[in-house]
């Protein structure tokens, strides 16, 4: 039996049912799950002081593109609207093997998980050169995150209609045979599982009618979770338009693609009926604030989606279209936007950081985290608001509004993989120095 106990925080947010904060607590860790929320604990175990710190649930992000972060801030991608963004990076992905997915993926859950991240899902789509799934899980088992990655595909290239280039296309059928593989492979559906595998094929625009609904109707026999891209920007909504007869929202009714099993990513241009269809059958939304403003697609719905039912977690997106991966800043960014959009009153700090936290894991299905309550798995962020980002604040515990950006101290099913603001579960700084060749060798072949 291993326990730790953390003591003495100055708040603990719990996002438990009542959403309690808690003044000058503690809690106690036992074999990767919490044993116990309250003040003055004991353990025999470790003893982690939290005097000058918040701690909160692990914040979850619900839609990522890990082998992008190789490609930030390209020039000639920095300015473009999705599907020239698209087009300008999809011959560069096309050179990426399999030590581009891996250590990309390492560089892009530790950035994560220092900005107090504890679960992440990721959305790969394209596999050149031998690259495979197992790529980026092995990359998350060494860092240490929760992890659930999704096969994705591309199956209509470029000279059928398409969008991406026919060297990164697949065959269908060897689509579904792959998931098959991974999922019986990888996936572990218990309750502290480290890794669920989903299904993805990458959008309305990249793959057939067949293989959405075939997917669908795999995903469901393996009991697993469906995830794709919809209703990202305007061009979507033509483009669906006027191949599909319909709106996203009926394109995925009708092939199956709504429930409490699927979640999309962006949805930016969901209109009324959309989203009432999303409240009424349980469909998730991985809402990407800072990509969809990188991108110019616009400011989603999501105090309208929110209002109606829509179970709405936190995306950082591809660091190619954010460009970083910081999901705290990505809930200050999502509480901002709506703010824009309705009002100052539209979305508090405390909504926009359960967003990040209790709504994520919700939306992965995952209930038994993003919260801090007896018999949840310890996903646990501790973060120090002694410092200047905070100097001054009343309201510590608001730390959207003025906290930082980093934990000091970051906890997954028990085991700790941030200590004192650096990651020690590997070495990141080997995995940055090689990171940063592997870019500079694909800019010059550029």
């Amino acid at each position: 039996m291993s326990e730790v106990l953390i003591r003495n925080a100055d708040y603990l947010v719990t996002m438990d049912d009542t959403r309690r904060v808690l003044n000058g607590a503690d809690i106690l860790v036992r074999d990767g799950a919490v044993a116990a929320v309250g003040t003055g604990l004991v353990t025999e175990g470790e003893v982690l002081e939290a005097a000058g710190c918040v701690i909160t649930p692990g914040l979850v992000n619900t839609h990522h593109h890990l082998y992008q972060t190789l490609t930030r801030a390209v020039p000639a991608a920095q300015d473009a609207l999705l599907f020239g963004w698209l087009s300008t990076l999809y011959p560069i992905w096309a050179r990426f093997t399999p030590e581009h997915m891996f250590v990309s993926a390492q560089v892009g859950l530790a950035e994560l998980a220092l900005s107090g991240c504890t679960m992440s899902t990721d959305h790969l789509y394209l596999y050149p050169n031998g690259a495979r799934l197992e790529d980026t899980i092995s990359a998350a088992r060494e860092v240490g995150l929760r992890f659930q990655p999704t096969r994705g595909a591309m199956s209509i290239g470029v000279s059928d209609g398409g969008l991406p280039p026919d060297s990164l296309v697949e065959d269908e059928a060897a689509i579904l045979e792959d998931c098959i593989r991974v999922i019986d492979a990888f996936h572990d559906p218990s309750a502290s599982s480290m890794c669920r595998v989903g299904v993805a094929p990458c959008s309305p625009f990249s793959v057939s009618r067949e293989l959405m609904r075939d997917a669908a109707v795999l995903a469901r026999d393996k009991g697993v979770m469906m995830h794709t891209h919809l209703a990202e920007n305007d061009e979507d909504i033509a483009y669906s338009l006027a191949n599909f007869g319909c709106r996203p929202g009926q394109y995925a009714e009708d092939l199956g693609w709504v429930g409490s099993d699927v979640w999309h990513a962006h949805c930016v241009k969901l209109d009324p009926s959309e989203i009432a269809l999303f409240a009424a059958t349980g469909t998730g939304v991985a809402h990407c604030p800072c990509s969809n403003c990188r991108l110019g697609s616009g400011i989603a719905p999501i105090r309208a989606m929110r209002d109606a039912g829509v179970p709405v977690g936190l995306g950082v997106d591809g660091s190619a279209s954010n460009d970083a991966g910081n999901l705290v800043a990505e809930a200050r960014q999502a509480m901002l936007l709506q703010r824009v959009a309705r009002g100052a009153d539209a979305m508090s700090a405390m909504e926009a950081l359960e967003i990040a936290t209790r709504g994520g894991a919700d939306v992965l299905g995952r209930p038994e985290c993003g919260r801090l309550e007896v018999g949840a798995r310890a996903d646990i962020a501790i973060w120090d608001v002694s410092g200047v980002a905070s100097a001054g604040s009343w309201d510590p515990a608001a730390l959207l509004l003025a906290g930082p950006t980093t934990v000091r101290d970051l906890f997954v099913e028990g085991r700790q993989v941030v200590r004192d603001g650096h990651v020690v579960t590997f070495d990141l700084q080997s995995a940055v120095r090689r990171q940063n060749t592997l870019a500079r060798e694909l800019s010059e072949v550029a």
